[in-house]
């Protein structure tokens, strides 16, 4: 990946930037609790190659642009494992993107065949791409971040719009698109249960299991 496909911004977005009718989002946090490990950068991508990179600083996440464009219902947000970045988001930002699409949801659906549904697996086997995780475990919290980090963070976000079209034709070829759109539609939901208290707990079930 050369240098000149990711562009790295402070705080926000420019204002004239667009990204069509579908937007590739990632997010990258100091850890996994939305509620402790602070939101460091978020990725972006209209699937042409180049990623843009929002970097911000601690307790610092007045992005109106940003906001703008995740909050847009003209935009579809593409995620990989789409429950666990609007949780991020909707916390730090204070905006639920919607509408949204899942890969992750749409490789479960989709790919019965497998139990792996990682966004390298679906690299690997959709597109014939390796990915590396190498720099996932990093400190993103970093005043600097690395070359390495830039490119790490920008091939989460690249290959999503393709991923989308392939498990498309998937689920439409085995009659499961209509679940992933509920399930899509769903999400901000999930999402929402997750941030006041409901992570844990299934409360589909006949018996939640009380967390």
């Amino acid at each position: 990946m050369s240098a000149s496909s990711v562009t790295l911004h402070q705080g926000d977005i420019p204002a004239s930037l667009s990204f069509g009718g579908a937007v590739a989002v990632d997010t990258e946090s100091m850890g996994l609790h939305w509620e402790r490990d602070r939101l460091c950068v978020i990725q972006l991508s209209s699937g042409d190659g180049q990623a843009h990179l929002v970097q911000f600083q601690k307790d610092e996440y007045d992005a109106p642009n940003l906001k703008k464009l995740l909050s847009d219902p003209e935009v579809v947000k593409i995620f990989h494992f789409a429950r666990a970045d609007l949780a991020v988001l909707a916390h730090y930002l204070e905006v639920m993107p919607q509408p949204v699409y899942c890969t992750k949801i749409a490789s479960v659906l989709a790919r019965t065949f497998t139990d792996r549904h990682g966004l390298k697996d679906l690299c690997r086997d959709l597109l014939g791409i390796e990915l590396t995780k190498e720099m996932q475990a990093s400190d993103w919290g970093a005043d600097t971040l690395s070359p390495e980090q830039l490119n790490y963070a920008a091939s989460d976000v690249l290959y999503l719009h393709r991923l989308r079209a392939r498990l498309d034709e998937m689920l439409i070829r085995e009659g499961r698109a209509y679940l992933a759109d509920a399930a899509f539609r769903f999400l901000p939901a999930r999402a929402a249960l997750d941030l006041a208290g409901w992570a844990q707990t299934d409360i589909f079930a006949h018996k939640p299991v009380r967390s």
